[in-house]
This record gives structure tokens, sequence and C-alpha cells, in this order.
């Protein structure tokens, strides 16, 4: 009888680790539906909602972030990755795992620790064209790397061995056909007829750069039908953005919370990076509509927000820009200035220098500075579509079942589903 495969997934932090660990375990499971996937984490993360949202076990460790402006308290890191490594050793025996896999972030490597403790094969996956800290680390204490773009492997200790594989997505978003789903997607948004959309998303939990600078863009343009700001606020901006809307006469206020439709659903496809998992409405029942301008506080459905917009401005994680390169939606990015080695910056570059983006510094991002931008893409629609097709998608559309493959090898079990034996 063969043994069930037992994989933990490392991963935490932001969204643009956990969503592409989600995707993962998707793949898996598509591989193999009786796998057993679990995964580990720390109780200060969006994991702890996610995760457990899609219908997986987390298990927490004590980590500190690999972060210099902790001060004094770097010192304790040491300490911190022994103690948490032995945490995961233990997590790993008890749930009898083949495989570890590590995400990134500051979660992750106390899997790939407590993997080298307890004899284990491990791999991490790279997502940013500039390694963070955790897998630079974790990447001397493992054989297997793989990363999403190929940038990444100057950086990484290794990475002449690494595999691309590309940046692990849902399948939602992989299979993406947004002609398809364009009139339902305007009319679960609610978008007046005529109108083109521009999205504001923030990532995991909103951004408040892009979102002051979208209601000022509101302001400008209330009274406007020919255009339509969906802004995705994060759940703590949502209130008063909504009254900012409405003050400035661009938006109904709506009620203060998203309604039923943000209940967390098991099993939802995965929305991607800076969504939540649920089933419902996209973005709540109850989202607040106004002339030219709603906010919402999540996007449970990525698939309908990247088919009902026309041109994206958004942050440049590395999620986010695999799954643009996807879905080929033409964007405004606005990298995080605080990136840990600016990696925003360099994820950025590798849309806006084929011609899929426009790359515009987190200081210039303005209301006044985004209509000189905006405007006129939005109304020359031929190069919003030379935009959307100059992304390359690389593997990332397929990326989950490669890793997924990856894993299944170093398991040693064999591969059933069609994509791993072709």
């Amino acid at each position: 009888m063969r043994t069930p495969l037992s994989v933990v997934i490392g991963a935490g932090g932001t969204g643009g680790h956990i969503y592409p660990g989600l995707a993962l375990a998707e793949a898996l499971r598509r591989a193999d539906p009786d796998a057993v996937i679990s995964f580990i984490g720390t109780e200060r993360g969006l994991e702890t909602t996610l995760i457990p949202a899609a219908g997986h076990r987390l298990h927490t460790v004590d980590m500190i972030p690999f972060d210099p402006a902790l001060g004094a308290k770097r010192f304790l890191l040491p300490a911190a990755l022994l103690r948490s490594g032995a945490q995961a050793r233990s997590i790993l025996r008890a749930q009898q795992a083949q495989v570890v896999v590590g995400m990134g972030g500051y979660p992750s490597a106390p899997a790939i620790v407590g993997a080298k403790m307890a004899g284990l094969p491990s791999v991490i996956h790279e997502s940013n064209a500039v390694p963070g800290r955790a897998n630079q680390f974790a990447a001397r204490l493992t054989e297997h790397l793989t990363v999403a773009f190929d940038g990444s492997r100057a950086h990484l200790s290794g990475g002449e061995r690494a595999r691309t594989v590309g940046m692990p997505i849902a399948a939602s978003l992989a299979a993406l056909d947004r002609p398809a789903l364009r009139q339902e997607a305007r009319r679960a948004f609610g978008i007046p007829e005529g109108a083109r959309v521009v999205l504001f998303n923030g990532g995991s939990l909103g951004a408040a750069r892009l979102t002051a600078a979208a209601v000022g863009l509101a302001a400008r343009w209330r009274g406007r039908e020919d255009v339509h700001l969906l802004i995705k606020t994060g759940p703590a901006a949502l209130a008063d953005t909504r009254r900012k809307l409405t003050d400035a006469g661009a938006g109904a206020a709506g009620p203060p919370h998203g309604g039923g439709g943000h209940a967390h659903g098991a099993g939802h496809p995965h929305g991607g990076a800076g969504h939540t998992y649920g089933s419902g409405h996209p973005h709540g029942s109850g989202a607040g509509a106004g002339p030219v301008a709603q906010a919402v506080p999540y996007l449970d459905r990525m698939d309908l927000a990247y088919a009902v917009a026309d041109l994206v401005v958004c942050r440049a994680g590395s999620a986010t820009i695999a799954e643009l390169a996807t879905t080929g939606v033409p964007a405004v990015l606005v990298p995080y200035p605080h990136a840990p080695g600016d990696h925003q910056t360099h994820n950025a570059r590798v849309l806006s220098d084929a011609g899929a983006a426009c790359l515009l510094p987190d200081a210039e991002t303005t209301a006044a500075r985004l209509a000189e931008l905006i405007d006129p893409l939005l109304a020359d629609p031929a190069r919003l579509a030379v935009m959307g097709r100059a992304a390359d998608p690389g593997h990332h559309a397929r990326a989950a079942d490669l890793l997924a493959e990856t894993v299944i090898r170093l398991a040693g079990q064999p591969t059933t589903a069609k994509e791993f034996t072709s």
C-alpha cells in the first residue's frame, strides 16, 4: 500500500509568500488527492487567517523577522532560528513529513532548518527578482532551489543549480480568459455602461499611498461617466476611504464593512497576491458603488477583478507581477520603497522593460501625476492592448505544477497528474 504523500510548506508574513504556497498546495492536491499538506508559520502574519480559511492546518513556531530595523534584537536571531527550527523538527516528525518546502519570508526559514535537523529533503522557492534574507540563508541548507525569475540566480547562494519554475498562481488566473469573463465581471462590480475601469490594488493589506492617490484622482474626475475607479483599500482603511470619496462627491459611502461576501470559504480558488479566500460576491455585499469610484475592502475573486480592469495601479510584489504577466493586464507599478533590497523595483522592471507596464516611484504617486499618466492610456485602447501582449508569461501559468513535480520527485512518489507524466 502506497504511503500517502506528506508535505509541509513554510510560508507566512505577507500574501506574496502565502498565496504561492496555497497555489502549490492546490497543485499537489490535483496530483495526489490523498496528499497530507500542512503549513508552518507564525502567530503574527496573515497566515493565521488565510491558511486555515483555505482548508489547511497551520502549525506555528516562535520566529522573528530577518530585519535590520530590529536593532539590538537582531542579535537574538541565531537563538530564535535554533529554537524555531527545533519546534519545526517536532512538527515535521509528528506530520511524518517526506518533503519540506520553503516559500520565502521569515516564517519559512524555521521549516528549512527543521528539515535539516530531521534529515529530510527540502526545496525553497524564491519569488522575487532579488532574494530576501530568509531565502538567502535557507539556500545554504538545501541542495534544491527553485526561482520565479531567471535573474534571481545571480543573487542566490548556489543559484547556478536553481530551476526556474515561475511563480505559482491560482488555477483560476492561470487559465483566465479575460474577454470571456468581462461582462460577468462588469455586472459583478456594477460598472456603469461604457466606463473604462482602473483597478487600484495595494497588496495584502492595501497601500495608504495608492489609496490616497486614488481618492484624489476620483475627486479630480468626479462627474465623469467614461471611467470608473475600483479601489481595494484593505479592511482597516475602508470606512475612512468611503467617507473621503463621499466628501469629494466621487463615491457613495456604503456600509462600514464589506458585508457577508467576505466569509472565508475553504476550498475557494485563491485570488492571488493581496486577496482573501472566500465565496460569494467578489467584494462583499453592499460595497459602495459611486458615480466615478467605489472602495472595497478585499477582492475574493481576482479573476473577475482582472477581467474587469482596463488598467491596474498596484505595488510590485512578485506574485502580482506574475499574475499581470499571465493575465495580460497592463499596469502602472508603484514599487514599495521600503522593500528589502528594493526588490519590488527589480520586480517591476521585469514588466516595465518589456513595455507591459509603466514604473512610477512611490514619492511621485499623486493624483495629479496619475491623471497625467492614466488619461492618455485610457484614451488609447490600442496602446493598452499592446501593453497587455508585451509581457512574457513565462512559466507562471504552470509554475505550481512544476514546483509540485519537484516536491513529488523529492518524496519519491510516483506522479499521477497528466502534466507530470506527459
